[in-house]
């Protein structure tokens, strides 16, 4: 449906709503305790996610998207997680933090990737002052095209009719993930998530599709509401409109933990309404994001590399655009295979022949090129605001496609040393004029038995040459 993954970074888009900390506890059950008959759990790992709320700001962020976070936190290590994990992923974060209030925390014992038992530390409903959190939303509404609320029925959003008016006042898009039966409380949204059986706790059990449609569509016309977006599992989703029906399956190949799946679903809707993409195209979008969410263990989020690969069909493909963990995956799969694995890194802003036969020249070096690209931010730092011409997704596209190169992924930082030193290929490349020892993330590999080659660039061939040729001949 989609050719070219959107631009979400031009999203703006404000969340607000229940936020918890999702802590696992993981290890092994390899007895019965001697207290009690259940499993003993011998804790090797502890993880702290963000859950409610936070994990569809979190899924925007990840996405690219510029998203702000309303919520009541308490004045406790809790909410200092919350506010330090999102924060380190870019969420803007305006909570309401009450002495009184005890965020809300969700603790999972796992073994053997089962979860045995669920404790969860709240008080709920949450009691706060709700005209700090209306003030702080007021504060926002004019940087923002889109406004979530995710609902789990904490008490955050028990003044949600309001908030709604504030947003719609000031012109923006509201997509509600609802809860319990009172959807009066939600009239005038523009787009409502229910999943099947939230949807048939309002309107009654729906035997076939035909009653599914028409209850749907009365309960948006009694609330005032123009877009229903069910999801229904297995089945996929359903949009249900005045106008129109549109269904798609499910994409998900194996269903390994659903937790969290309905954050990422209205996360990537949001975005896709944010760009003023259709309502049909958003929730395309969404069902492939819901596909490989629920293929995670716990509360997860998506990238944009998973989206990409989706997008084009090829979610479990070992060539093209992957993030850094899924690489560190399959760079241990390529060894276990006694693949040699070769890396470069650059800006490739405007792909030329020269980078073509410099990247042809490094797969020669072995078995696997990987290509690692500088993001747009490390880009403007590097050649300056003009550059580059390309988005970073553009520019990862082009590389993909090369048959010399395998993987591609991003980075953030000026250099890649930080990417290198985790990953240590069996070759660094690096062309130009550089000594084996200026090169960003030579040492770590060095250390660790790789080596650094250098290649020499195609003389005459540059972007910058080409950016200039273009000028002049404007």
């Amino acid at each position: 449906m989609l050719a070219i993954t959107p631009e979400f970074a031009k999203a703006n888009i404000i969340v607000i709503g229940d936020v918890m900390l999702d802590r696992y506890w993981s290890g092994r059950a390899a007895r019965i305790s001697p207290e009690a008959p259940v499993p003993v759990v011998q804790v090797k790992t502890v993880e702290d996610r963000i859950g409610g709320a936070g994990n569809v700001a979190l899924n925007i962020a990840k996405l690219g998207g510029k998203v702000t976070l309303l919520g009541v936190i308490g004045d406790d290590i809790e909410g200092e997680t919350i506010q330090r994990l999102l924060e380190s992923e870019g969420v803007v974060c305006e909570f309401v933090i009450e002495k009184s209030v005890r965020s809300i925390c969700k603790l999972r014992v796992m073994a053997q990737h089962q979860q045995l038992i669920r404790v969860d530390f709240e008080e709920s409903p949450l009691k706060f002052n709700q005209e700090s959190l209306i003030a702080r939303l007021r504060k926002y509404l004019p940087e923002n095209q889109v406004l979530v609320f995710s609902d789990y029925g904490k008490g955050t959003l028990a003044n949600v009719s309001k908030h709604i008016h504030e947003a719609k006042q000031a012109g923006l898009k509201v997509l509600i993930d609802p809860k319990g039966v009172d959807y009066r409380r939600y009239a005038q949204a523009d787009v409502i998530t229910p999943n099947l059986a939230e949807l048939q706790a309002v309107v009654g059990v729906c035997e076939d599709e035909q009653s599914l449609v028409e209850k749907g569509r009365e309960l948006l016309k009694q609330h005032q509401i123009p877009s229903l977006l069910l999801t229904r599992g297995e089945a996929g989703m359903t949009l249900i409109q005045e106008g129109q029906v549109h269904s798609l399956p499910a994409q998900a190949k194996d269903v390994f933990d659903v937790t969290g799946a309905g954050d990422t679903v209205i996360a990537v809707m949001a975005l896709g309404v944010a760009l003023d993409m259709s309502l049909s195209e958003s929730m395309y979008l969404a069902n492939l994001a819901g596909g490989i969410v629920v293929g995670k263990l716990g509360t997860s989020t998506v990238s944009m590399q998973e989206l990409t690969r989706a997008m084009h069909g090829d979610r479990d493909s070992l060539y093209g655009i992957v993030s850094e963990d899924e690489l560190a995956q399959l760079i241990t799969r390529a060894r276990a295979h006694d693949e040699r694995i070769i890396m470069t890194n650059g800006c490739f802003d405007l792909l030329h022949a020269g980078h073509v036969t410099y990247l042809q020249q490094a797969k020669a070096l072995g078995d696997r090129l990987i290509v690692a690209v500088n993001s747009d931010a490390s880009v403007k730092q590097l050649k300056g605001d003009m550059r580059p011409i390309n988005g970073l997704q553009e520019r990862m596209t082009v590389l993909a496609a090369l048959a010399c190169v395998d993987w591609v992924v991003s980075f953030e930082e000026e250099t890649p040393e930080r990417l290198y030193c985790r990953l240590l290929p069996d070759v660094i490349v690096k062309g130009g004029d550089y000594s084996s020892g200026q090169v960003a993330g030579g040492d770590c590999v060095i250390k660790a038995g790789g080596e650094v080659k250098i290649l020499q660039f195609v003389d005459g061939q540059s972007t910058t040459a080409m950016i200039n040729k273009a000028r002049a001949m404007e």
